[in-house]
């Protein structure tokens, strides 16, 4: 099968080359944009100058906090389609859906709904908040290949009178696929059951990603595509009883109203979320972040037939897992049978793979079988699939008791 030719090495608008305006250590392949994000080499710049003036004159620095974290809240907020009204910062997507459970309460015969293409830590919470008051989580299965009509079915069948809250990911971590978050918010409503959207990955990969989503609330971290520093996340609502929303912190602005109670929270390090507005212009200028969706796109998806090209001589099925509603920045390819058949085993190989070889990777397990979850942003080059392919998949086939070919030939 003939492999497309990759897209060209980017160059920014300002003239550097996008490899370049990352921090990013060249000894090591960075192909795991999704789980931790990288922060562009001027963002850090800006966030280290922030520091060094709190640093400089802590006086002055904490009791405005509050109106810092207000602007950038206010210049934050129409990335993702919200208004700052609306929106509050939480360090990340798992903080978020804890002050959402932290004001919830249940009756014993309640019942939660989560997926099987959740995120863990968000399904853990759920949990914790159904023991609190007695209630259950019950756990809809979506099939990896579904429709977005099939998808709602499920939701549509799995409803009872029982049913108060669904959570659902907007994007899945496991799978890397796109839900109807809409449809099933929509649907949800119309049986009087309010819904929690994990969007964890949707900002800058789903234009006006909380106004698309629906539900009752939204959260999505800007540490992931934005490029922000880590540890800056939106929570987005317009719920009638949001005033019952509260800090993980309780600090001075305890008596505030929502959104601005959450905007001092004592001596926390607020410069992640002062910087997360100039981490969205920064795409912005240098590249448009609809300019950005695409070119990730093209990336992943040739990076995604190069690894499974690889991968074919040594597979019964074809390695490469079109989805029915892909994103823009992330891939699956199918593992050899045996790797990864549970998140603990892909979570191992991810460590085991990055201390052999130098390639930062993401594994990930979804009904007992493994894939290499890729992603691509705009510093993303052929020579990082290609390297995947050289030091990798001589690793992985050995696991599983493939003997590699002398001398895989890179697509």
């Amino acid at each position: 099968m003939p492999v497309s030719p990759f897209p060209a090495p980017l160059t920014l608008n300002s003239g550097v080359r996008a490899r370049d305006a990352w921090p990013l250590d060249p000894g090591v392949i960075h192909l795991n944009h999704g789980s931790f994000g990288a922060v562009p080499t001027a963002v850090v710049a800006h966030q280290d100058a922030l520091r060094r003036q709190a640093d400089l004159s802590p006086v002055e620095w904490f009791p405005r906090i509050g109106e810092r974290v207000r602007d950038a809240r206010v210049r934050t907020a129409p990335f993702v389609g919200a208004h700052a009204d609306d929106s509050v910062f939480v360090p990340n997507a798992s903080a978020a859906a804890t002050v959402v459970y932290n004001a919830l309460r249940l009756e014993r015969d309640d019942e939660i709904l989560v997926t099987d293409q959740g995120y863990g830590a968000i399904t853990m919470g759920a949990q914790r908040l159904a023991r609190r008051f007695g209630a259950s989580v019950r756990t809809v299965e979506l099939p990896l290949l579904a429709s977005d009509d099939e998808i709602v079915q499920r939701f549509d069948d799995a409803l009872t009178p029982h049913t108060r809250l669904i959570v659902v990911d907007q994007i899945t971590s496991p799978t890397a696929r796109l839900l109807p978050t809409r449809r099933i918010a929509e649907l949800a409503a119309s049986r009087g059951v309010r819904t929690l959207v994990d969007g964890a990955h949707a900002p800058g990969l789903i234009a006006d990603a909380s106004a698309v989503a629906g539900g009752d609330w939204w959260f999505g971290n800007l540490h992931k595509w934005p490029c922000a520093p880590r540890g800056s996340a939106l929570l987005v609502t317009n719920a009638a009883d949001r005033d019952e929303l509260w800090p993980l912190i309780d600090s001075w602005a305890a008596n505030e109203p929502y959104p601005t109670r959450f905007d001092t929270q004592g001596t926390i390090d607020a410069t992640t979320y002062l910087s997360t507005p100039v981490a969205i212009d920064y795409i912005e200028s240098e590249y448009g972040w609809a300019n950005a969706r695409t070119a990730m796109a093209e990336r992943a998806d040739a990076g995604a037939e190069i690894i499974a090209e690889a991968l074919r001589p040594y597979s019964e099925e074809d390695p490469l897992t079109p989805l029915p509603s892909p994103v823009p920045s992330m891939r699956l390819v199918r593992l050899p049978l045996g790797l990864g058949a549970s998140r603990e085993e892909a979570d191992e190989l991810r460590m085991q793979l990055l201390d052999e070889t130098g390639v930062e990777t993401a594994f990930t397990s979804f009904r007992g079988i493994g894939y290499f979850r890729l992603s691509a942003h705009l510093y993303t080059e052929a020579s990082d699939f290609e390297a995947f392919v050289e030091r990798c998949i001589p690793q992985i086939l050995q696991r599983v008791g493939i003997r590699p070919a002398p001398s895989l030939v890179i697509p």
